[in-house]
């Protein structure tokens, strides 16, 4: 069954994914972060958050309280580190990702956003 990217059932589909992973789960350690997305689309801002505690992960849609970073991107951007056809960091770089808030808070969490790939890989998102 596939998700549609950016819902309600995404997000709780991702979740469960990345729960569910046991090389995710041992990245999250004991790492405590909430980092806010802002995804650019043709019909505004659409808002989802992440969020580490406990050595899981939460993702919702909407927007998170007193997020450690807020990371910003075009919709396109965002579906292609996704769909692992992008970095994070090579988006970064390029300027098509932008950070505000904590970047060395995101910075310590690159082992944890580095799992995420593998942890969704299975997951079937409609974008």
């Amino acid at each position: 069954m596939s998700v549609t990217y950016l819902t309600d059932e995404w997000a709780s589909a991702a979740q469960e994914a990345l729960n569910a992973n046991e090389g995710f789960r041992a990245a999250v350690g004991s790492n405590v972060a909430t980092l806010q997305q802002v995804i650019t689309t043709d019909d505004g801002d659409k808002r989802y958050f992440f969020k580490l505690v406990d050595g899981r992960a939460e993702v919702g849609m909407g927007d998170a309280e007193n997020p450690d970073a807020t990371v910003s991107q075009d919709y396109a951007t965002a579906v292609a580190i996704q769909k692992n056809e992008l970095s994070p960091v090579a988006a970064y770089m390029s300027g098509k990702l932008r950070v505000t808030g904590d970047l060395m808070k995101l910075m310590t969490m690159q082992g944890v956003l580095m799992q995420m790939p593998d942890a969704l890989k299975d997951l079937e998102v409609e974008y």
